[in-house]
């Protein structure tokens, strides 16, 4: 059972995703049964995010292959997620990746994307040069998608082995904090 104070949910909520909409209509769901039943409510509230909603998320992501800025959860959650992606020795992946940032923020008018997370960097490469020749409404839909699914990868990590005493993981206070 996830049932936590709103506070303390809606904190975590904003973590994965921040969209006032979405956390308002997450949290109004809760409790949860469980981790499954709060993805599919976070999937469900996210499917689709308005235009908006995509501009307020992505205001908080920073731009794929580079350290995020600040200190906070959700930082440190980007991090994480980068790292694969950051391991790599080939200097011709950096420049295209590099290269492929700057064309799609001058094509689309914000940064680069994506779930990171379990990509290898000559993945991530490969699906940027996809993306960047897909039409302006088509391009939005996949980054709302892309939202969507780090926000669920995100909830799996911080609610992923809740107890049923607490609702609590060794995770879900803070991503910096080691496992006990």
């Amino acid at each position: 059972m996830i049932d936590l104070p709103e506070s303390e949910l809606r904190e975590r909520l904003a973590t994965a995703l921040s969209v006032q909409r979405w956390v308002d209509e997450v949290a109004a769901a809760a409790p949860f049964a469980d981790v499954d039943a709060l993805v599919g409510a976070a999937t469900a509230a996210g499917s689709p995010l308005s235009e908006a909603e995509v501009d307020e998320a992505m205001a908080h992501h920073p731009r794929i292959g580079e350290a995020p800025t600040g200190e906070g959860a959700a930082q440190e959650f980007s991090r994480r997620e980068q790292e694969a992606s950051a391991q790599t020795d080939d200097p011709q992946l950096a420049k295209a990746l590099a290269e492929g940032n700057a064309t799609y923020e001058e094509r689309f008018g914000r940064v680069f994307l994506i779930r990171a997370a379990g990509r290898s960097r000559a993945e991530i490469v490969d699906e940027l040069e996809r993306r960047l020749k897909l039409d302006d409404e088509t391009e939005k839909q996949v980054v709302g998608e892309q939202l969507v699914e780090i926000a669920a990868l995100r909830l799996r990590q911080m609610f992923g082995a809740a107890t049923a005493e607490t609702g609590r993981t060794s995770e879900t206070a803070s991503p910096r904090e080691p496992a006990a």
